[in-house]
């Protein structure tokens, strides 16, 4: 298939997921075309069935905001009629379904051209449940040819906020479990523990909704009763904030705040524990990815995450803000070998039976068909 996708290309979830994706279709032969304002994040340059184009938004004294919503809609119909696309696949409702659809009208004297909408999270229960954004949102899912969900928890709220009778098809995030693997060795690891502490992970965007300021606290705590030093991955509005904490409880020099990142897969492996303290998380990709590598997920009884994290299992949930009873169960981890090594293994095994891209990809590839074949 010849297949456009369209995300936010920068480092929350639903642009990894999309590029993810894109890769995976990449590598089973099909073409797909990235149409955005700058390449996607972790898509390196020169892989085979790959192509970018960009979208340029003019700017002219008359537009106060730039229309990127019309300028992209107008480069899918042009991407789509150069390469005879076969359907357009968008990631996030806001604004990238409207510019879809617009695209598909504008296409609809030549051919169909069909346009899938993938829901994320924050599209709909933070964007999307906004009264200025409430009616297009749901205007654009009802009109969409096909509608996915990346957890059972996205569906439920989706149908429920916006009352939506279209079919909603779950198709989980998924992790390249041959990418994503453990190493007990753990390189790497004493550039930043050279005393031997075990390392603890957290990685996002650093928004609110993350609770970044846990992750500090968390340390702190943790720290009373076992070395540790703590990972920060990625880059926010919250990071200034987090940084000052950590000066004043003391703990800066525990802590490497190590920016963005483009290669997780080669920094997840270091840890043992992967701190994910969020206020909401529609699926949780980042705790699967550590599972895929070995790292123990401890994280909050929230959204999609019990479906991803099986308590005691795989990992522990608790509930959002309880910073002590999160560091208890990472200093458990930390210092009891058995318990680690027992729910390491079950969250590898986990990640790789239910969520490995040789699994969930061919959902996609057969909701592609369905769409194309004239099926909701």
């Amino acid at each position: 298939m010849n297949i456009g996708i369209t995300c936010y290309p920068t480092y929350g979830g639903s642009g990894i997921v999309a590029t993810e994706l894109g890769m995976e279709l990449a590598a089973r032969g099909h073409q797909v075309h990235f149409i955005t304002y700058s390449n996607p994040i972790r898509l390196d340059p020169g892989i085979p069935r790959i192509h970018y184009h960009e979208v340029e938004v003019s700017t002219y004294p008359l537009f106060q905001y730039p229309p990127y919503c019309l300028a992209l809609a107008s480069r899918m119909a042009e991407v789509a009629e150069s390469y005879e696309l076969d359907l357009l696949h968008v990631h996030y409702a806001v604004p990238h379904s409207i510019s879809a659809m617009l695209a598909q009208q504008m296409m609809a004297a030549k051919r169909r051209l069909p346009f899938i909408t993938t829901l994320h999270g924050t599209d709909i229960t933070l964007v999307g449940s906004d009264a200025s954004y409430f009616p297009i949102t749901k205007f654009s899912i009802e009109r969409s040819d096909g509608v996915t969900a990346i957890s059972e928890y996205l569906r439920r709220r989706t149908v429920e906020v916006f009352d939506v009778s279209n079919e909603i098809r779950v198709i989980p995030n998924f992790v390249n479990c041959e990418l994503y693997q453990p190493d007990n060795a753990r390189k790497g690891a004493s550039d930043y523990a050279p005393n031997g502490e075990k390392l603890l992970i957290h990685l996002s965007n650093f928004r609110p909704v993350k609770r970044v300021a846990d992750c500090i606290h968390i340390l702190h705590e943790v720290r009373k009763n076992t070395p540790a030093h703590l990972l920060m991955v990625g880059d926010g509005p919250d990071r200034g904030a987090a940084e000052h904490l950590a000066h004043q409880l003391k703990v800066e020099r525990h802590i490497t705040f190590m920016g963005k990142q483009n290669h997780v897969e080669r920094i997840l492996p270091m840890a043992h524990v992967l701190l994910l303290p969020s206020e909401n998380e529609s699926f949780g990709l980042v705790a699967l990815e550590g599972m895929a590598c070995g790292v123990v997920p401890v994280t909050t009884r929230v959204g999609g995450l019990p479906g991803v994290v099986t308590d005691g299992e795989d990992g522990f949930l608790e509930a959002v803000g309880d910073v002590p009873a999160q560091a208890a169960r990472v200093t458990s981890l930390l210092t009891d070998d058995n318990l680690h090594y027992r729910m390491s293994k079950a969250g590898r095994w986990n990640a790789a039976e239910r969520y490995c891209s040789d699994k969930i990809i061919p959902m996609y590839e057969r909701y592609y068909a369905d769409v194309l074949a004239g099926s909701r």
